[in-house]
Order: structure tokens, then sequence, then C-alpha cells
């Protein structure tokens, strides 16, 4: 087993290393979204006109975000938990809970999207779906983004089970030991200034 987790640790590696170039670049959009969205309000009020495809422009840069950068978030550990229970919790408790919350509920849900996601688009571009508005965007690009995304978040899944079952059996240090999340670090910093007072 530990063999077949070493072998594997540089695949992880990998897989770390692209999702993280992917999501720091991607996540800039979210400044043309909202840009797209500033100049589309202004135009309307100023100008009295709008357009239905700059508006839906602004939802699908919002969408790639969205989707294209959650491997980057759970790679980064700032994905949705209480971590206020969390961290009461030993070392050994939160990685079985990690462990088991990746191989049955993240893994197949991701698959249960790919599956389902891949003939959702595939019907989409066959038929060069298009906006139900007047003026609106090509739909099927925008579908295409859930079983890419979806796709990149299981291999980020599956590295993230790799790593911490290779934490648990002691092939290499928790990489998120160390690692502080911004709101328990300012949570702590909020407590501590209650108590000076």
């Amino acid at each position: 087993m530990n063999a077949i987790l070493r072998s594997l640790l540089p695949l992880s590696r990998l897989v770390d290393t692209v999702n993280t170039w992917i999501g720091k670049r991607l996540s800039w959009l979210i400044i043309a979204a909202v840009l797209v969205s500033a100049v589309n309000a202004t135009v309307r009020k100023i100008f009295d006109m709008s357009s239905n495809s700059w508006l839906e422009l602004q939802w699908v840069l919002f969408s790639i975000v969205f989707l294209l950068c959650a491997p980057w978030t759970l790679l980064a550990n700032e994905h949705i938990r209480i971590d206020i229970i969390n961290n009461m919790m030993p070392k050994w408790l939160r990685n079985t809970i990690d462990v088991v919350g990746h191989a049955f509920f993240l893994l197949p849900l991701t698959i249960v999207m790919i599956v389902t996601g891949i003939p959702f688009f595939l019907r989409s571009y066959e038929i060069n779906e298009q906006s139900g508005n007047a003026g609106g965007l090509p739909q099927w690009p925008a579908k295409s983004l859930i079983m890419i995304g979806f796709t990149m978040l299981l291999i980020q899944g599956i590295s993230e089970l790799i790593k911490r079952i290779a934490v648990m059996r002691g092939l290499i240090p928790d990489p998120y030991e160390n690692h502080r999340r911004g709101a328990e670090t300012e949570a702590e910093q909020i407590v501590d200034a209650m108590e000076r007072r």
C-alpha cells in the first residue's frame, strides 16, 4: 500500500500544480464580471439601453470562476466546513472524516455530475442551443462548464484523497497542519481583543 501511495504522490503534486495554475488565472475573471456588470448597469441607466448578451456574459464569467476554481478551493483547504467543531476534533478523526467525505460524498457527486453533464452539454451543442432571451449568448459553452468543472474537481478530489491517506500512513507531513484559515485567525483575534477588555 505504501509503495502504491508513493508512486501516486508525484501525480497528486502534478494535479495540484495544474489546478493552482488554472485557479489563480481564472479567479481574475471575477474582476471582468464586475466590470461587465458595472458597464452594463451604467449604460442602462444613462442611455436607457441594454443587451441580454452582456447580462449573460457576466453570468458565464461568474460560472467559470465558480466551477473551474472549485478544485483550487479544495486544494487550498478553503471549502466549507464548520471550523469551530473541526478544530476541536483530534487529528485522526479529522483525517478520517476527510477520507470518508472525499471517498463517499465528494467523488460520487462529481461522477454523477459528469455523467449527467456530458449529455446535457452534447444535446445543447448538437442543436447549437441559443439563449431564450433576445440577443443572448449561445448556451452550449456555458453548459460545457459543468462537465469540465466537475471533472477537474473529481481529479482534485482523488489528489486530496491520496494525500490524506499518505498523511495518515506517515508518508508525508500534513500540508494543512499549520494552515490557518482567514476566518479562523480573525475569530481568534476578536476573542483575544474581547478578553483584553
